[in-house]
């Protein structure tokens, strides 16, 4: 059974750890509680094959933003989280994705983006269309969601799921190192030790 491992990113008190327990056991912590970082393990359907999805529930504080990379260098698909009833976790999602790609040395990453809090919806100040412009020149997913009401949540791990299924599948990420020649290819027959 293949493993995908998801990392769940944002700022401090979006509800990445509300999305995640949520997911992981259908229940909304309502009390706000700084996360370190908890991971989780779960086993979910994707279109009919069974596979298990390693999950990290990461820090927002900028305390831990140094911290960032080792947990970034570990994930192969990102749920990247900002409020729907804050503007400035929005702007954040630009940084964070950034990160992202730097830290795997790539243009292009399984990522998914969420707005959280859809549920609040008189204190809105995102709208729909700033985050679907977002995740269009992202080229990702969006997906709006309720902690609280378990609104489209299994919907953003299982695209993100797939997202890097997919990815996978289509051998994209493997890093190829160059030969001898400087020309790239498969290395046979021989294994170095570095």
């Amino acid at each position: 059974m293949s493993t995908h491992k998801l990392i769940v990113v944002g700022d401090g008190g979006v509800g990445k750890s509300a999305i995640t327990l949520q997911f992981m056991y259908e229940e909304f912590v309502e009390d706000y509680e700084p996360t370190k970082a908890d991971s989780y393990r779960k086993k979910i359907t994707l279109d009919g094959e069974e596979c298990q999805v390693d999950i990290l529930d990461t820090a927002g504080q900028e305390d831990y933003a140094a911290i960032r990379d080792n947990y970034f260098r570990t994930g192969e698909g990102f749920l990247c989280v900002f409020s729907l009833t804050e503007t400035k976790t929005f702007e954040d999602m630009e940084d964070f994705r950034e990160q992202i790609l730097r830290v795997h040395d790539t243009d292009s990453m399984p990522i998914v983006l969420v707005g959280n809090k859809s549920d609040i919806e008189d204190s809105r100040q995102v709208s729909k269309q700033q985050a679907e412009q977002l995740a269009q020149s992202w080229g990702v997913q969006y997906f709006e969601t309720s902690a609280k009401l378990r609104t489209n949540i299994d919907e953003a791990f299982q695209a993100l799921a797939r997202a890097v299924r997919d990815r996978k599948n289509a051998g994209i990420g493997k890093r190829v190192r160059p030969t001898k020649g400087g020309k790239t290819g498969k290395r046979r027959g021989k294994c170095t030790l570095l």
